[in-house]
């Protein structure tokens, strides 16, 4: 079978042997698989293995075979990925054994993919599969980013520096669904203007003085993945006492901020990376309720899986950007 691999400290499309299913496991068809910024810093963390690594997190299609003992699933179901492994129930950390599909296992940038029952789940019928592929680690980030971690209600203002990527997306379209007011910022009148369209009710410049602009507004809630760039700017607009929530870092990794503010305004940060299956089931349901959709920016063959990795690297996406793996 085609698939997209890092082998030797390159990426390429090559020849793998079909996988197939051992006990417990399910082989998927896969027919689209969604990029993360993840799978961007792959390369360096695979380094110069020789032995092929097949990436990619998010994907959905349709299962060709299952293995002994497997229950709930069939040959022909359709289905998507949940790209977290070994992490099952609600907690407030993922469990030591937690990992993310494709490093150190294969991932979904295949034809094929083979991986346990436990970890797929029903597509959603009403997308299609170019969204269903694009949309679980996104959605699922943002899902416990916003209601597990960031406690968002009717009626609160949540503040979303950066309006473009996957997760910001689905960020926007889910606080409107729970009745809160959202606020962005993007660089990209364009962009700025898209957000508005998904459901942002202010769009603001990155660039501009965010003190000055949203004066009036009282920040309940912020969710950063931008990192130093962004962090002090969020606290300033952020209520005494509100909280923020930080799933990412595309920026730079350390921030220096001042402690002193920060306990006196006390303010409450947290943590978050990806979530558990529960979480994913309960953001299934989530979309579902509400017809909610991912928003697909551009699709690839998987032939020109390269050309997609230029493409996300450059930064230009509105939304989830695709490899379509077959018809």
């Amino acid at each position: 079978m085609k698939a997209f691999v890092i082998e030797s400290g390159e990426l390429k499309i090559r020849d793998m042997e079909e996988p197939k299913a051992g006990a417990g496991e399910v082989v998927v068809a896969l027919r689209a698989a969604g990029l993360n910024r993840r799978d961007l810093g792959l390369v360096r963390r695979h380094g110069v293995k020789p032995e092929p690594l097949i990436i990619g997190s998010d994907g959905a299609g349709i299962i060709e075979s299952v293995g002994a003992g497997v229950t709930g699933v069939s040959v022909g179901d359709e289905v998507i990925i949940n790209p977290g492994l070994r992490w099952y129930n609600n907690s407030a950390a993922p469990p030591e054994e937690f990992d993310i599909l494709g490093m150190p296992d294969h991932g979904t940038f295949a034809e094929k993919v083979v991986l346990s029952a436990e970890q797929v789940e029903k597509k959603p019928s009403y997308l299609s599969w170019e969204e269903a592929g694009s949309l679980a680690l996104a959605a699922l980030t943002g899902y416990r980013a916003l209601f597990t971690k960031g406690e968002l209600k009717k009626g609160d203002t949540v503040f979303i520096p950066g309006a473009g990527s996957g997760v910001a997306t689905y960020l926007i379209q889910f606080a409107k669904n729970a009745g809160a007011k959202v606020i962005v910022t993007s660089r990209s009148e364009e962009k700025r203007e898209r957000a508005k369209q998904v459901g942002a009710d202010i769009a603001i410049d990155t660039a501009s003085d965010w003190k000055q602009e949203l004066a009036g507004e009282t920040v309940d809630l912020v969710i950063d993945s931008v990192g130093r760039a962004t962090f002090n700017r969020s606290l300033d607009v952020l209520k005494k006492g509100g909280r923020i929530v930080i799933f990412g870092a595309t920026t730079e990794d350390n921030v220096d901020f001042n402690l002193r503010q920060f306990f006196y305004g006390q303010y409450q940060l947290f943590g978050s990376t990806m979530g558990s299956r529960e979480e994913l089931r309960a953001m299934l349901e989530h979309i579902e309720q509400h017809g909610t959709h991912s928003l697909v920016d551009k699709v690839f063959r998987l032939e020109e899986a390269q050309k997609a990795f230029d493409y996300l690297a450059e930064g230009r996406q509105f939304g989830k950007v695709v490899l379509r793996i077959s018809e």
